[in-house]
């Protein structure tokens, strides 16, 4: 194998991996439903990670089902947003669910962060400090999910 095939080779696997790594996300926004969930604020503008929000959903994050691992969260239509119904370690049968990682502590869902631009960031951590934010998410049939912004109510 002479040396451009070897790097063509390397360059095709490299790709292949990261289109593995963000199958989930891009399934998620290209064929999610939109819902929008209740979002609590974690943590501050962190200096080191630059200007992102970091977010707790109201009624997931806390949950757990003590064991670690892959995690279901099924979701019901309560008015203008959604809500938990029950978490689980298989995938229900109906209705739109969240696939997370249960870490024996909180769920983790791959929605937590939103990077923004520094003055909006600020602008959106206000909203979420005053209790009056929604993150808007796209969920496709498998659970994955996919933060797509944070509005006020």
């Amino acid at each position: 194998m002479n040396t451009r095939t070897r790097v063509a080779l390397v360059c095709v696997l490299n790709l292949g991996l990261v289109g593995i790594a963000v199958a989930g996300q891009l399934s998620a926004r290209i064929t999610g439903e939109e819902i929008r969930l209740r979002v609590e604020p974690v943590d501050p503008i962190d200096p080191f990670r630059g200007a992102y929000v970091d977010l707790s959903y109201t009624d997931i994050s806390r949950r757990t089902t003590k064991e670690t691992g892959d995690a279901y969260v099924s979701l019901t239509r309560r008015g203008p947003v959604w809500e938990a119904t029950s978490v689980s370690t298989d995938p229900p049968a109906e209705g739109p669910f969240l696939k997370c990682h249960d870490d024996g502590w909180r769920l983790s869902c791959g929605i937590e962060s939103l990077f923004l631009p520094q003055d909006r960031a600020r602008q959106i951590e206000a909203e979420v400090n005053g209790g009056d934010a929604v993150a808007v998410v796209k969920v496709d049939s498998r659970g994955n999910a996919a933060l797509v912004s944070v509005q006020a109510r």
